[in-house]
């Protein structure tokens, strides 16, 4: 069966964009796995892992309109909480935590490049 191994964001700081997340998913479980020439790999609980890097081919780093990385957490208390500590580190705010219709808890965040994240919770 395929699955997503890892998700890469790009960054044009490397040092503040490596603080942001380490101290960002320390929040649900996850740390810095392996550094890679261009960036670093963190490991999350489970599922795949996410990489923060440089650009490969020089260039500055942009996000992408209409992409979005989502990290599932385990409780609405932990989508609250990874979205405060985004904004505590620095990130913004693109959608309060709360209920999204009958799919769960969400919250909507940007990093400190403008890479578009989310926390969510479904019971389900």
């Amino acid at each position: 069966m395929a699955k997503i191994g890892y998700l890469c964001v790009g960054t044009n700081d490397f040092d503040k964009a490596t603080a942001f997340y380490t101290a960002l998913l320390a929040e649900i479980g996850g740390k810095p796995l392996m550094p890679t020439p261009a960036g670093l790999i963190y490991r999350l609980t489970e599922g795949a892992m996410f990489m923060v890097t440089r650009p490969h081919d020089g260039a500055p780093a942009t996000f992408g309109n209409g992409t979005m990385v989502a990290f599932q957490v385990d409780s609405s208390e932990q989508v609250s909480a990874l979205h405060a500590k985004a904004l505590e580190l620095g990130g913004t705010c693109e959608g309060q935590p709360g209920p999204r219709g009958a799919f769960g808890e969400f919250s909507y965040f940007r990093d400190l490049d403008g890479n578009k994240l989310a926390a969510f919770y479904s019971a389900r």
